[in-house]
């Protein structure tokens, strides 16, 4: 299940704890992309940290427009117009403003988790 979460709270705390809750916040956008996306193979949300960490960001960029493309997938799948949003993430990956991009993939997450939520109703 995709948990909801509140997007200002989360800028906020990624910017109050120096960007250690943006890290679990990365995870969990990853976690739950995957799962939105049903793709239970795709890369862990440690594994995307370590690999950040390790390129200096670079594997960030990349994660952004394939999070993108999940995003689509998962839109997609539930008989929704995909919100084509890769190319922005990417370009705002680039720029230094990922929190953005976070930002917009945690939205479309949220429009998801209602999605399901109703449907399970």
């Amino acid at each position: 299940m995709i948990q909801k979460r509140d997007i200002a709270v989360c800028i906020v705390l990624s910017i109050v704890t120096c960007g250690i809750y943006g890290l679990y916040w990365l995870f969990c956008l990853n976690e739950d992309t995957n799962r939105a996306a049903n793709n239970p193979n795709g890369t862990s949300g440690g594994m995307v940290i370590l690999l950040s960490i390790v390129t200096c960001g670079i594997y960030g960029i990349y994660w952004c427009y394939k999070k993108g493309q999940d995003l689509d997938t998962a839109f997609t799948s539930r008989g929704q117009t995909a919100p084509n949003k890769s190319v922005l993430l990417l370009v705002l990956a680039i720029f230094g403003l990922s929190i953005i991009s976070y930002a917009l993939i945690q939205d479309d997450l949220n429009k998801l988790s209602a999605m399901d939520n109703s449907t399970q109703q």
